[in-house]
């Protein structure tokens, strides 16, 4: 069995944002030369997430505005854990999203269902993060 690592980075410039980066893992899964197995895409920031739906912009909006009702951003004084940062929404906001994705390779390809794609999303931008992938297969 072979094992692949690689970090990708994103700085978005603006607290919240969505961004497809499926292309990116479907490089990944190109340099790692594995045609069956597993590829885990995962956030490794606790104020950022990854996960799988349709790219499509409407869609987006209406994510952002379901996360926002459930753990709006202000006033950053409703949260207990806001102190050194005011980002205790970007906490909640993940845990609703969830950390990673496994998607299944076949054929050196992302088995996907209709219209899935890979998402990066981020709660409390503006600084630089990273998100792992990791395959293993033969």
């Amino acid at each position: 069995m072979k094992s692949y690592r690689k970090e990708l980075f994103f700085e978005v410039p603006t607290r919240r944002a969505y961004l497809n980066i499926t292309g990116e893992v479907e490089r990944c899964l190109q340099e790692s030369g594995i045609r069956e197995g597993l590829v885990l895409v995962n956030a490794m920031h606790i104020t950022a997430s990854v996960f799988i739906n349709d790219d499509e912009s409407g869609l987006h909006h209406d994510i952002d505005v379901f996360l926002e009702r459930l753990a709006p951003e202000k006033p950053y004084s409703q949260y207990r854990h806001n102190g050194y940062e005011d980002n205790a929404d970007a906490h909640l906001k993940r845990s609703v999203m969830g950390r990673e994705v496994v998607v299944a390779v076949t054929g050196g390809k992302l088995d996907f269902g209709p219209w899935e794609q890979i998402f990066y999303g981020e709660f409390d931008g503006k600084r630089r993060k990273r998100v792992l992938v990791k395959i293993i297969g033969e």
